[in-house]
């Protein structure tokens, strides 16, 4: 169950009640008049089930009460009452299918901001990654893949074309760009600091490398888990399953593959610089194709569902 706390304008109150009331999956109404300050209106609230959500918040916008009040939403860990289980009972479908599209929309558009912070986490992640690529560590590299917050812009681009919003696609689109650009710029000198201080070598690169070739070798193998990382993860978001969406950031080489390309690079290994980047980049396509597929599945589907209990609820 999610828990909806808004400020409303006195003249749109009754209106949002309506909506409320009758919007499936909905419970424990409460209006306070008058009660808010700043801005200043009526607070009403309510419990509504997951699967209510998504059409319940697009009707409170289409009153831009996001405008001229306020809408929260949090999750309820517990709910102890017959009538939030009724209420869960009667909205369509399950509660871990439903997709909240502005909740989507939000958390990406967070994910994707080029911050600091973005930037220092997809710098530190290539570093780490080009320790475990110089010695074939796969521990190193599965350490560097949790750490690399790329996913996060992926899905700002798989989100923005499902919904088509181009701002967040190009802030998106950005986010990633900069984001490795930087983090392979940072790389390589790092690389070149670690050759000086001796931890770094040519040969070390060169070598047979058995655990971490396949970082510069891409093949058919790596499309395939880039497309069913990319739906995992995808999942993950809309269900916000955040232990997934870990498991999903370990199983794709990007980070690692910049980190190699950095390497080679502060080397001069063509090949090797070239091949990471393919990886790379075949690797960001397979799991924005992967996103965008899914999130238009799950479009579909819950359409489907919520029609049928719309053609239900005409017969009743």
């Amino acid at each position: 169950m999610l828990h909806l706390r808004m400020i409303v304008p006195p003249d749109r109150t009754d209106a949002a009640v309506t909506l409320i009331e009758s919007t499936v999956g909905t419970t424990h109404l409460v209006v306070l008049p008058g009660a808010a300050r700043d801005p200043a209106g009526d607070v009403v609230m309510c419990d509504m089930a997951r699967e209510s959500a998504d059409e319940l918040l697009h009707g409170l916008r289409d009153m831009k009460i996001d405008q001229d009040g306020s809408i929260a939403v949090e999750s309820i860990d517990l709910s102890m009452s017959t009538r939030a289980d009724a209420a869960e009972e009667d909205a369509p479908g399950e509660g871990a299918d439903a997709v909240i599209w502005e909740q989507l929309a939000e958390a990406t558009h967070e994910e994707s901001s080029l911050s600091f912070t973005y930037l220092s986490f997809m710098g530190l992640a290539t570093m780490i990654a080009a320790c475990g690529v110089v010695l074939d560590n796969a521990i190193l590299i599965v350490g560097a893949m949790a750490v690399g917050p790329e996913f996060g812009p992926l899905a700002g681009v798989c989100t923005a074309i499902v919904q088509r919003a181009p701002r967040l696609a190009v802030r998106s689109l950005t986010a990633l760009l900069i984001g490795f650009a930087s983090a392979i710029l940072a790389t390589t000198l790092f690389s070149l600091v670690m050759d000086a201080m001796n931890q770094f070598s040519k040969d070390m690169l060169d070598a047979a490398r058995p655990q971490t070739s396949f970082i510069w070798q891409p093949d058919l193998f790596s499309f395939v888990v880039a497309i069913l990382a990319g739906a995992a993860g995808t999942l993950s978001l809309t269900s916000s399953k955040s232990g997934a969406l870990v498991g999903v950031a370990i199983s794709v080489t990007t980070v690692p593959a910049a980190a190699n390309a950095a390497v080679a690079l502060s080397y001069g290994e063509v090949g090797q610089m070239w091949g990471s980047i393919e990886q790379l980049l075949l690797n960001l396509l397979g799991i924005m194709l992967a996103g965008t597929a899914t999130l238009f599945l799950q479009q579909r589907l819950w359409r489907t569902q919520r029609g049928r209990l719309k053609r239900r609820l005409r017969r009743g």
